[in-house]
């Protein structure tokens, strides 16, 4: 039976502003309390030691899941940075709201410079939506959402910015193409080599730094003035190239991603601690989640781990949209709790949830004329009724022919998971099936075979997913002390 506490929610953050929403509920609206999303950049599932991580080099992260609420199955809109920061912010999926390619009619802002587009104005984001609820919004980082002047982020809702338009990619030549420039508001206030400098031999840049200050600086001016706030802190330093500060490279058992991995993890302690000296971590909710599954063709110098999973960033597999996630709001959300984020509410000023019944009369789009399906077919048409007729035969024959698929890993099925709760602080559950228990065995040995004959059911090279990590994960979760290496 698994515990209450570690009972998974499928989620999907294409719904961008109604999770916030659906997690804050009517009281937050009227006591305008703080969001702090915390966007980290090719991520994977299996980087943080509340994960299943074996190095456990996450501690203030793993802290956090402890006291708040870990997602085990939370997955982004898109595996890949644009597409899912449009639907994060939009709470329109990539083919709704135009980032679903990386051509020019897609406005897709995926390559530096070389796509002209970017977040439409008829797309309605939630710091907009925010600020007319009278929130102070800031985003530090990566921005993604198109790099000309109508597509900044502070014609799109945001008041302040400290970041770039695009990834940390380069050094170029500034010849045929410049080095990507990094803004304070509107202003630019340098380029990535040049003035915030990147060394790519060493790893080393104090970007992360400086995009943890101007996180305490604006949370400590919003607190002085009793502004509520927005701060979307979007940092890349996962992202290849990647980089950490000077006194974090060679710390970490994993290399230099392990470094920026722990990097980060020490700024969003600070970040946390910073809330709870100032006296208001119970009224912010912080939420912390990946934009993709680690990048697996930057591996294993500058890509992450996305645990069990297959494949990886740019891939709709498992390891490519299954996305660590962990909610943090003291006094709110209990310690190892969760939150009902099913039927939905409605936060006043700020949103709406509305369903609406498409059975009987489904919406049809005409993607040659509108790819965005921003405008549906008028019922009464006679090319609405023509297409009906069309597909109603088709769509009766798929639904009595479809049986029901298996999950990758079935991760998500409590009746085959084993639950460890009962181990402190340590909220991760692998594949168990009692049929296949070999008594003489010790448990983590089963746990590692169940997971190999499971891997090797969907004719998965077991190798490729590192016998080490699994049995590492199995050992460390059942309190052997036997991490391996």
């Amino acid at each position: 039976m698994a515990s209450a506490a570690l009972r998974p929610l499928c989620l999907c953050w294409a719904l961008g502003p109604l999770w916030l929403c659906w997690a804050l509920g009517p009281a937050a609206a009227a006591t305008n309390t703080n969001i702090l999303l915390l966007l980290m950049d090719d991520m994977g599932w299996g980087d943080l030691g509340a994960f299943g991580e074996p190095s456990k080099e996450t501690p203030n992260l793993d802290q956090m899941a402890a006291e708040g609420m870990l997602f085990l199955d939370f997955y982004t809109a898109n595996p890949l940075c644009s597409p899912s920061r449009a639907a994060l912010l939009t709470g329109r999926l990539p083919v709704r709201n135009g980032f679903y390619t990386t051509n020019g009619h897609a406005r897709n802002a995926y390559t530096p410079q070389d796509i002209v587009g970017g977040i439409q104005d008829s797309e309605l984001l939630l710091p907009e939506l925010l600020k007319k609820a009278g929130y102070t919004n800031k985003i530090i980082g990566k921005w993604h959402l198109g790099h000309r002047p109508q597509f900044h982020p502070l014609r799109h809702g945001f008041h302040e910015w400290f970041g770039s338009p695009n990834c940390h990619f380069g050094p170029y030549d500034n010849r045929e193409r410049p080095n990507i420039p990094v803004y304070r508001d509107w202003e630019m206030v340098g380029r990535y080599y040049e003035d915030f400098k990147i060394d790519l031999k060493t790893g080393e840049a104090n970007l992360t730094q400086l995009y943890l200050q101007e996180a305490l600086d604006f949370i400590s001016k919003q607190q002085a003035s009793q502004q509520p706030f927005f701060l979307y802190w979007a940092i890349d330093a996962t992202h290849a190239p990647v980089y950490a500060s000077k006194q974090f490279l060679g710390t970490s058992q994993r290399g230099l991603y392990g470094d920026a991995v722990r990097e980060i993890d020490d700024s969003i302690g600070k970040i946390l601690k910073h809330l709870q000296q100032l006296g208001i971590s119970e009224n912010t909710f912080v939420f912390f989640t990946s934009d993709n599954g680690a990048a697996l063709i930057s591996a294993p110098k500058q890509g992450g781990s996305n645990g069990p999973f297959l494949c990886g960033k740019q891939t709709t597999f498992e390891g490519g949209m299954r996305e660590p996630a962990i909610a943090w709001w003291p006094g709110h959300i209990p310690a190892g709790g969760g939150i009902d984020f099913c039927p939905g509410q409605s936060v006043a000023g700020v949103t709406t949830h509305t369903q609406e019944e498409h059975t009987i009369l489904p919406l049809l789009f005409h993607l040659g004329r509108d790819p965005g399906e921003k405008y549906p077919l008028s019922f009464a048409s006679e090319e609405y009724q023509r297409a009906v007729e069309r597909i109603s035969g088709l769509v009766q024959q798929h639904k009595a022919a479809l049986v029901p698929g298996q999950p990758q890993l079935n991760v998500c099925d409590q009746a085959v998971m084993l639950s460890l709760s009962s181990l402190p602080a340590l909220p991760l559950r692998l594949c168990y099936h009692p049929t296949l228990r070999a008594e003489k065995l010790p448990k983590w040995m089963e746990l590692i075979i169940v997971e190999k004959l499971w891997l090797q059911k969907w004719s998965l090279d077991f190798k490729s997913c590192s016998d080490k990590w699994i049995i590492s994960v199995a050992n460390w979760s059942l309190g052997t002390n036997n991490l391996g290496s």
